[in-house]
C-alpha cells in the first residue's frame, strides 16, 4: 500500500548504512547500572540491611573490613529463601515486595528490585539463606555479573550476605573512593540510621573487628537515646505533632547540644530513613533562634504521611523522596519544634562532659557517717570569724573573696516581671550567719532553677536545685535572653514600625524572583518592607524596618529573592536575609539593655532572674545559642572530686 503514495522516482528501500548503534551486552548494562544504586560500600550496606529488615529479622549483625571494601558481611535471622527465591534474588528487577503496581503503597524499604544484581555485577557476592523451618540451606555466588548455580551448603536459619572486593569490576568507581576509615564512617551512619527505623530489631556493628555498637530490642526512646549519643544532655525532649492528616513524633535534644555537622539528625518518614532538604530546612528554621550559627542540632524524628501524599520512587538510593504538600509538612515539622522548645529553662538542663579520675589516683575518704572531722592546722589555715562562711572568709595570702553568701529568702510563688530590682553596683551584701546557708523554707518542686545561694566572681549566679544538685547560671546570658524575648514580642506584636526612605531604592532582579517577592508583599509590610512593583523587572522599595535604618535597600531584596527561590515554601519571616538581621539587632539591643558581668546582685534579684528564666520560652539558651545555665549532680560532682 506505501507503493500507492510514494512519487515517482522516490527510493523506498531503506538506506544501506551500517548502524552505529548496538545493543550492550547484559553484563555491561549490570555494571552501569550499579554505578547508581551502589555509589560506595556504605550504599551496598544500606541495600543489604534494609533487605534483612523486610525479611523480618529479630537479629542482625554487619561487620565491615577494609571500610567495607575489602569485605561486607550481613546476617539475619529473618524468614530466609529458598533455592528458587535465590536465583531470582540476583536478577534485575525481581523482587517480593510489591503487590501491585502502582508504586503507592510500599510498606517495606526495599522495593526495585536492583540492589543484588547491583552488587553482584560489581563485586564477588555469595548469599547463603535458610528458610525458617527447613533443615538445610542453599547458596548462589555472582562474581562480576556471572551467577553460579545455586548449590546446597551448611548454614543457620536466616541469611547471610559475604560480598568481598567490592567493584573489583568496575575499577574506575573503586579509584574515586576515600580511605577505608571514611568509608567505614559512612557505612556505620548508615547503620545507625536504618537501627532507629526498627528499635525492635537487635544491631550489631563491627568495623575492622572492633565493635562499634551493639543494641539490643528497646523502645524508640531507649533506641534514639542510643544512638543519638548525646549524653551531656539531662534528656531528650519529647515532640508530638499533627497537621493535614499527617502526625510527627519524635525526640529532640535541647538547644545547648548541637554539633558542627548534621549528623545527628536523624530522620523517618513512614519509617523509611531519608535525607530530605525540606525536612532539613524545617530543622534549622525551628533552631535558628536558640542555637549558635554554624551549628546543627540533634534531633530523631518520625513522619507518617499518608501514601499516596509521598512518592519514594525518586532515585535509585530511595533516600530522597517528594511530597505532594511540602509547605504543610514544613509547618508540621517547625510548629512541633518550636513548641517544644519554647519551654523556660530548667526543664532540661546541661551537664558538662565529666571524666573520672584515674583509679590510681583516685582518694579514699572516710566514711560519711561516725566519722570525726580533722582538726585544721594552725599553720595553713586562719581562724574563721563568727558569722561568716562559704568565701566570706578572710583567705590565706591576701585574695579577695570571690563569692558572696546571701541571707535566707523565701521562694516567691511566680516570676516578680520583667523588671529586676535595681541595686547598686557596689552595694555591700551583709554575711549571713551561719546557720543561713541554705533557704529558709524548702525549695518548691516546681522552681527546677532552685534558690540562689551565692553570687561567685559577680558574675555567676550558684542555686541548689529541690533534688540537690547544684545550679549555675550566667547572669547576663541569662538575662540577655530575656531582655530579647521581650523586645522581639513588643517588635512583632503588631507591624514593624518602618521607616521610609527618602529617594525609593529601585531593584532589578529576575521575573521570576519579582513576582516571589511581589506575592508575599502583604506578609513583607508586615515586617516593615514596603515594596511595590516598578514595571518589567524591578521592585521598587519605599520604605525598610526602622531598626534596619543602616541596611543596604538593593542588597537586602536581593538576599532575600534569593532565599525564597531556593526555598519557595519559605516564609519572609524564616529568613534569615530579614528575619536574621532583624533579630540580630534585637539580639544587640538585648545584650546592651542586659545586666552586665561584675554588677552584684541581690538575693531578691537573683532569685527574681531565676523565676523568669524557668517562665521565660528559650531561656536555656542566650540570643548567640550559649547555653545560659549549667546543672551538676551529685553523681557529677563525685567524678569531678574521683570518688566515683
Amino acid at each position: 500500500m506505501s507503493g500507492l503514495f510514494a512519487e515517482p522516482g522516490m527510493d523506498t528501500n531503506p538506506p544501506t548504512t551500517p548502524a552505529h548503534v548496538r545493543r550492550l551486552p547484559e553484563v555491561i548494562v549490570n555494571r552501569i547500572a550499579a554505578g547508581e544504586v551502589i555509589e560506595r560500600p556504605a550504599a551496598a550496606v544500606k541495600e543489604l540491611v534494609e533487605n534483612a529488615i523486610d525479611a523480618g529479622a529479630h537479629r542482625l549483625e554487619v561487620s565491615l573490613a577494609g571500610g567495607g571494601v575489602d569485605r561486607i558481611i550481613v546476617t539475619d535471622d529473618g524468614m530466609g529463601m529458598s533455592p528458587a527465591d535465590l536465583a531470582l534474588a540476583v536478577d534485575r528487577h525481581c523482587t517480593s515486595k510489591l503487590r501491585d503496581e502502582t508504586l503507592v503503597h510500599i510498606s517495606t524499604l526495599g522495593f526495585r528490585g536492583e540492589a543484588l544484581p547491583s552488587i553482584g555485577a560489581a563485586a564477588r557476592l555469595c548469599i547463603t539463606s535458610r528458610p525458617r523451618g527447613e533443615s538445610g540451606a542453599w547458596r548462589i555466588r555472582v562474581e562480576g555479573g556471572k551467577v553460579s548455580p545455586v548449590e546446597p551448603a551448611a548454614g543457620a536459619p536466616g541469611t547471610s550476605v559475604v560480598v568481598e572486593d567490592l567493584f573489583f569490576a568496575t575499577p574506575a568507581r573503586r579509584k574515586f573512593l576515600k580511605s577505608a576509615r571514611v568509608e567505614g564512617r559512612h557505612a556505620e551512619n548508615v547503620v545507625r540510621r536504618l537501627a532507629l527505623a526498627v528499635p525492635q530489631t537487635a544491631f550489631r556493628f563491627v568495623l575492622d573487628e572492633r565493635v562499634l555498637f551493639d543494641l539490643p530490642a528497646q523502645d524508640m526512646a531507649a533506641r534514639s537515646a542510643a544512638l543519638l549519643d548525646a549524653s551531656e544532655a539531662d534528656g531528650f525532649l519529647e515532640i508530638s505533632g499533627e497537621r493535614d492528616g499527617m502526625t510527627l513524633s519524635g525526640f529532640i535534644c535541647p538547644p545547648s547540644v548541637h554539633r558542627s555537622t548534621a549528623n545527628g539528625q536523624f530522620m523517618l518518614v513512614n519509617g523509611r530513613p531519608v535525607v530530605d532538604p525540606v525536612l532539613k530546612t524545617a530543622v534549622r528554621v525551628a533552631y535558628r533562634r536558640v542555637i549558635e550559627p554554624g551549628r546543627h542540632p540533634v534531633v530523631a524524628l518520625m513522619l507518617t504521611v499518608p501514601p499516596d501524599r509521598v512518592d519514594v520512587n525518586v532515585h535509585p538510593a530511595k533516600t530522597e523522596l517528594r511530597f505532594a504538600d511540602e509547605a504543610s509538612v514544613r509547618s508540621l515539622v517547625i510548629g512541633t519544634i518550636q513548641r517544644a522548645l519554647e519551654h523556660g529553662a530548667g526543664d532540661v538542663g546541661v551537664r558538662p562532659v565529666l571524666s573520672s579520675a584515674p583509679r590510681q589516683a583516685r582518694i579514699w575518704y572516710p566514711p560519711e557517717k561516725g566519722a570525726v572531722p580533722p582538726v585544721p592546722a594552725p599553720a595553713f589555715h586562719a581562724p574563721t570569724p563568727e558569722g561568716a562562711r562559704f568565701a566570706e572568709g578572710r583567705l590565706q595570702f591576701g585574695d579577695a573573696p570571690a563569692a558572696r553568701t546571701l541571707p535566707p529568702v523565701a521562694m516567691p510563688s511566680s516570676g516578680t516581671g520583667w523588671d529586676l530590682p535595681q541595686t547598686s553596683a557596689n552595694a555591700e551584701v551583709t554575711p549571713p550567719h551561719a546557720a543561713a546557708m541554705a533557704p529558709a523554707q524548702p525549695i518548691a518542686a516546681d522552681h527546677p532553677l532552685g534558690a540562689a545561694i551565692a553570687q561567685v566572681l559577680d558574675t555567676y549566679i550558684l542555686a541548689v536545685a529541690a533534688d540537690g544538685s547544684l545550679v549555675l547560671v550566667d547572669q547576663h546570658a541569662a538575662h540577655e535572653r530575656l531582655t530579647h524575648e521581650r523586645l522581639r514580642a513588643q517588635f512583632l506584636s503588631g507591624h514593624v514600625q518602618a521607616q521610609r526612605l527618602l529617594v525609593p531604592d529601585v531593584v532589578d532582579l529576575p521575573r521570576a524572583q519579582v513576582d516571589l517577592l511581589l506575592a508575599r508583599q502583604p506578609t513583607l509590610e508586615k515586617l516593615g518592607v514596603e515594596i511595590e512593583a516598578f514595571g518589567g523587572d524591578s521592585v521598587l522599595v519605599r520604605a525598610l524596618p526602622a531598626m534596619l535604618r543602616s541596611s543596604d535597600a538593593v542588597n537586602l531584596l536581593r538576599d532575600l529573592a534569593d532565599e525564597l527561590e531556593a526555598d519557595e515554601n519559605g516564609a519572609p519571616d524564616e529568613m534569615a536575609a530579614l528575619d536574621g538581621r532583624l533579630d540580630a539587632v534585637i539580639a544587640r539591643m538585648a545584650c546592651h539593655g542586659s545586666i552586665r558581668a561584675g554588677r552584684r546582685l541581690s538575693v531578691e534579684e537573683m532569685n527574681a532572674l531565676l523565676r523568669q528564666m524557668e517562665e521565660t520560652p528559650r531561656a536555656g539558651t542566650c540570643s548567640h545559642g550559649r547555653p545560659t545555665w549549667l546543672k551538676l549532680s551529685k553523681a557529677d560532682l563525685e567524678k569531678l572530686f574521683g570518688r566515683r
